[in-house]
């Protein structure tokens, strides 16, 4: 029998390997169950993609040394949004490819609508392509943002041939897709939103945004593990990762950079949800924090920090008897594990009887953080509502606790407290190894508590 080419492969669904059967896990990244089945890209498609230059360059390129690289042909736009400005690294870099992942309804769309339609403004030609919505539908949701200048033109297509084409003759300055996984290459047969096919239109796209110096923003979809939904490849491609996070039943939004090959991926951006569409939020600390009741046991103010930025959070904390022998634990917005961790060492070390209490803890506001500078105002939160006396309104509280009760030094305890001095607060109860850095500040008192004893005691 003669022999016949195989036409399909399977594909890591998490770092793009290519293997001739299945497997149950993957030899390259071993992730579990991620093997799926997708057509191949027949060789002569492939070394066809690959010779492509869209008929801009002429010849083989050559090697060059650093000297003959113009350093100021990196040019960034502002998008008159500081919050995004930056997570990006002070603007968006002309020629770059950026990715924006987040689950559904929660403003991916609405934000890059807005952004291209501030980069119009300022006078740069904008496509905006999508393969979701009608063109009727877009100018629904663009009529509630504001007047959309003449040279943001919009267009729907999801077919990659015709959309290459569209860029070279209009050359725009910047293109939105909307979504990758929308799109489909005629060098592929295979579905719109596969393996292949994510990853054939992500790489056309690269090798055009490179040789154009268009810049891209790429929408991507999400797994319900919350990553972009295609080959984890995906993310390597492209210059910046973005992902949008919060509920989508909340006004606010958190947008955070995962990768970034221009700035910094600890920075974060807040916007909130309103009927005009995405608007940024200057000071989250006062936003995160309005509406704290007054006088209530069990509330804490902590403060963390995203990058550069200082951000106030109140730690909620509810601890009652247990009706039933095992007692309950929940933890919403912060790590469960770490909760359990310090209900046991304020069982050990302060002698708290919490194997006999449910305890719930909450960071309000369904914001989501891990840092460990956020232990003590946990501890103190549960100490209050076992104890039912409140810390005080005024009170902020940051460090981390060892397993022996200790409290240790957190970084940048300087930036918190200016932050809670700047937010009206009076006093600020930190490690004491860390009273040596910090300046003082008008109208907040410093306490610098050494464990959790002294802790115990401040909460009396």
């Amino acid at each position: 029998m003669p022999n016949r080419k195989k036409t399909t492969a399977f594909f890591c669904s998490e770092c793009g390997f290519e293997s001739s059967k299945w497997m149950g896990q993957c030899p390259s990244c071993h992730a579990w169950n991620t093997m799926v089945e997708a057509p191949v890209v027949p060789a002569s498609a492939k070394a066809a993609a690959a010779g492509k230059s869209f008929g801009l360059s002429e010849g083989r390129p050559r090697p060059v040394s650093l000297r003959e690289v113009d350093d100021a042909a990196e040019l960034r736009w502002k998008s008159r949004y500081d919050e995004l400005d930056r997570v990006l690294g002070g603007g968006i870099v002309q020629g770059s490819m950026i990715l924006v992942g987040g689950d559904p309804g929660i403003g991916k769309s609405t934000l890059l609508l807005q952004v291209t339609r501030n980069l119009a403004a300022d006078g740069r030609n904008v496509l905006y392509i999508s393969g979701e919505e009608s063109l009727h539908q877009i100018k629904l949701r663009a009529n509630r943002i504001g007047e959309v200048p003449d040279n943001l033109q919009f267009m729907c297509e999801t077919d990659l041939d015709t959309i290459t084409e569209i860029l070279l003759e209009t050359k725009p300055e910047l293109c939105v897709i909307d979504s990758i996984q929308t799109m489909v290459s005629g060098a592929v047969s295979a579905a719109a939103g596969s393996v292949s096919q994510i990853r054939e239109t992500t790489s056309v796209l690269l090798r055009l945004a490179k040789q154009t110096g268009i810049t891209f923003f790429i929408i991507g979809h999400v797994t319900k593990e919350g990553t972009v939904a295609g080959p984890r490849v995906l993310e390597h491609m492209v210059d910046t990762v973005l992902y949008f996070e919060g509920d989508r039943y909340a006004s606010y939004r958190i947008i955070r950079g995962v990768k970034n090959r221009f700035g910094s991926t600890n920075e974060i951006g807040v916007f909130e949800m309103r009927r005009e569409g995405l608007a940024e939020v200057a000071n989250p600390s006062e936003y995160m924090l309005s509406g704290r009741p007054e006088e209530a046991s069990g509330s804490v103010v902590s403060c963390t920090i995203d990058g550069t930025r200082a951000m106030l959070t109140e730690v909620q904390a509810l601890v009652c008897r247990s009706n039933f022998g095992f007692p309950k634990r929940q933890a919403t917005g912060t790590d469960f594990n770490r909760v359990s961790l310090l209900m046991a060492v304020l069982e050990k070390r302060i002698g708290l009887p919490l194997s006999e209490y449910d305890a719930y803890v909450n960071l309000a506001g369904g914001i989501r953080q891990s840092e460990p500078a956020l232990d003590l105002g946990i501890a103190m939160a549960i100490i209050s509502s076992y104890r039912n006396r409140p810390v005080g309104d005024k009170t902020i509280a940051f460090g981390e606790v060892g397993l022996s009760g200790e409290v240790r030094m957190v970084n940048m305890a300087d930036t918190r407290v200016a932050e809670a001095a700047k937010m009206g607060f009076t006093t600020c109860i930190l490690p004491y190894s860390n009273l040596r850095g910090v300046k003082q500040h008008d109208g907040i008192e410093l306490i610098g508590v050494r464990s959790l004893k002294d802790v115990a005691e401040v909460i009396n």
